[in-house]
């Protein structure tokens, strides 16, 4: 019992820090409306000084234990790195020590898992092998965490980039047509897509500084697709390749993609709309059809046991 106490005061104190770093973060973002009203910038104040700090030295200090809590799992060879870093690529993150902070926290969520269901199975006071069983499934489950996480932020980085093409290829067949180059419609969609799909002006974004910086643009269109690990995006980039190497409007190329990507999309939410009633079976099954049935045949078969009983006491 003690374990499940001292179980609960851990979950208690956890919920209770995140609870107060949100409401710190949230007085912060008042306090720096309130700067900004005034004519003040948000580097002149002493509080935002103090809390960059302090996050810089938590990052710091992971950063710098990172390399010896990866070393347990770190790929064997190179090509299982490229793979990895190749996955946190389409997941958004790019930073050269992403991959061993990715291993870090595989390692660091498997010994908590470990540790929250030791003591589960303490507090229930299980025999010795159950207790192992419950350390070395929380290990396992706490060590694949980390992969399910990334599976499911390359798949709603993935879903974002994609929704955000078609709207984002009518505003560069408004560029090009004006008069733009193919870079400066790209830069000027990333500019005005921002705030709408991040993701997908993030990509526009490093396609247009890497062909600054003297990358052909068909090898940096080829980069982003590889990037995002979207079938759209290259679709889209052989159709611009293709469309300059024939020498054919980049404006037509660009306003078919645009119409297949919308039909696509519309095609994608109308199959999920007809999959909604297959969904629905299994609640309707499980939860809905016994109560219903109970509800109907319920006073039915009270009536017939009260009648047998009566019958049996008469006789």
């Amino acid at each position: 019992m003690n374990d499940i106490y001292m179980l609960g005061g851990l979950v208690v104190v956890a919920v209770s820090s995140i609870a107060y770093a949100l409401m710190g973060g949230k007085q912060d973002t008042d306090d720096i409306v309130k700067r900004r009203s005034a004519g003040l910038s948000k580097d002149e104040d002493p509080k935002v000084i103090a809390e960059r700090a302090r996050k810089n030295a938590k990052a710091g200090f992971f950063e710098k234990a990172a390399p010896l809590l990866s070393k347990p799992v770190m790929p064997k060879n190179a090509e299982e790195e490229s793979t990895l870093r190749a996955k946190l690529a389409c997941a958004g993150f790019r930073k050269d020590a992403a991959p061993t902070l990715f291993l870090a926290s595989k390692t660091v969520v498997a010994v908590i898992g470990a540790i929250v269901a030791t003591m589960y199975a303490l507090g229930g006071e299980r025999e010795m092998i159950e207790v192992v069983g419950f350390g070395v499934g929380g290990f396992g489950a706490g060590f694949m965490a980390p992969n399910l996480w990334l599976k499911m932020a390359i798949g709603k980085r993935s879903e974002q980039i994609r929704n955000g093409l078609p709207d984002s290829l009518d505003l560069m067949v408004v560029g090009v047509e004006a008069g733009l180059g193919l870079d400066a419609a790209l830069l000027k969609v990333s500019d005005e897509m921002a705030t709408v799909y991040p993701p997908l002006a993030e990509e526009f974004q490093i396609a247009t500084v890497e062909t600054q910086m003297g990358v052909q643009r068909a090898e940096a269109l080829m980069r982003m697709a590889k990037r995002t690990a979207v079938e759209e995006m290259a679709a889209l980039v052989a159709t611009i390749t293709q469309a300059e190497k024939l020498g054919t409007s980049v404006a037509k190329a660009l306003r078919t993609q645009a119409e297949s990507l919308r039909v696509k999309r519309r095609q994608k939410a109308e199959e999920r709309a007809q999959k909604t009633a297959v969904k629905l079976l299994i609640p309707l099954v499980l939860f809905i059809f016994p109560t219903i049935f109970i509800v109907l045949a319920g006073p039915a078969a009270l009536h017939l046991m009260d009648t047998f009983e009566s019958g049996a006491i008469t006789q």
